[in-house]
């Protein structure tokens, strides 16, 4: 298996595990992937948290998929590498999934008809500059009345805009909702995690 945090471009079936090999490994592995993913899972508000997507976490979701559904034959593992490898980033943007997070069943059912095209509204901000999301390539995830809780977010920035990134200039999550407007910026820490998309 290759190595997920490495650059390479999409995953393709040599670079996974066996179910056998997976199960033997996993507890290992899906430490190690949930340690990735804590400077890549970001709250932007109270109530909406980015988890921006990579060939690692990309890696994790398949295995974890072929895992739950037991699958093996070659035509089903190539189904969920086809689903799933739309969401590693290729070096020119950064891909989050975003969830929509209310604990309470009516209170969100709620939410989601006040939040209806939250996704579209979504940006990354560098140097002042936005870039705002193109949302849910795969499918429609609204209907007239409401918005989905999960979305699949593709941020494309300009050559300026990742050489600012890259050069460690100031990167701004945001939401200018009408309904849900906040910003943070990103921590060192973070801002270095998602370098590693564009190129760095």
């Amino acid at each position: 298996m290759t190595d997920g945090t490495a650059r390479g471009g999409r995953l393709a079936p040599p670079d996974l595990l066996s179910l056998e090999e997976y199960a033997r490994t996993r507890p290992e592995f899906r430490a190690r992937v949930l340690a990735h993913k804590r400077l890549r899972s970001i709250a932007v508000g109270p109530h909406t948290t980015w988890c921006f997507e990579d060939r690692l976490t990309v890696q994790y979701q398949v295995q974890e998929m072929l895992r739950a559904e037991r699958i093996f034959e070659a035509g089903g593992i190539q189904d969920e590498l086809d689903a799933y490898n739309p969401l590693i980033p290729d070096g020119t943007n950064l891909k989050a999934t975003l969830l929509i997070e209310y604990p309470d069943a009516a209170e969100r059912a709620l939410a989601l008809r006040r939040l209806k095209g939250i996704e579209g509204r979504c940006y990354v901000a560098v140097g002042g500059a936005r870039s705002y999301a193109i949302a849910d390539e795969d499918l429609e995830r609204e209907n007239a009345d409401k918005t989905s809780a999960v979305h699949f977010l593709r941020f494309e920035l300009s050559a300026e805009a990742r050489q600012a990134f890259l050069a460690g200039g100031a990167v701004t999550l945001g939401v200018d909702h009408p309904a849900y407007r906040h910003a943070l910026e990103l921590t060192v820490a973070a801002r270095a995690a998602l370098a590693a998309d564009l190129g760095a």
